[in-house]
């Protein structure tokens, strides 16, 4: 990632997490952050567990800040393409990057939980730069 342009914003501070997604920013890009060139999305993810059984991510994108899609995926099989939602899972205590190509927009990342949230929390930061 190229760090002479970049940029990083706290999407929520350490947290407890709700059983029911919430999205905690919705990020945009404009002329002030060079939306024309920052192309790599980087989410740095801080999670405890606690008595949690997971926690669970997804992120969408918009290009009106209204609509928003899920971020998918295709599996390719026998000659059948199938396109899935992704959501990712958390099962441990950790730190955890995820790294997306970013072209839309607007961005936003909704967390929830599965299980006791007891002593649990997740707080992320974005960063936005060029691959």
């Amino acid at each position: 990632m190229n760090w002479l342009a970049y940029t990083s914003k706290e999407l929520r501070a350490s947290a407890i997490l709700t059983s029911s997604y919430v999205a905690w920013s919705v990020l945009w890009l404009d002329d002030k952050n060079l939306a024309q060139e920052l192309n790599q999305s980087v989410l740095f993810i801080d999670f405890t567990k606690g008595s949690l059984t997971s926690m669970e991510l997804k992120i969408e994108f918009s290009d009106d800040g209204v609509k928003f899609f899920q971020q998918s995926f295709i599996d390719i099989s026998w000659g059948t393409a199938t396109v899935s939602a992704w959501e990712y899972t958390f099962t441990a205590t950790g730190t955890y990057e995820i790294s997306n190509p970013y072209k839309a927009r607007y961005m936003r990342v909704l967390v929830k939980w599965t299980g006791t949230a007891t002593n649990s929390a997740c707080s992320i930061t974005w960063i936005i730069g060029i691959a």
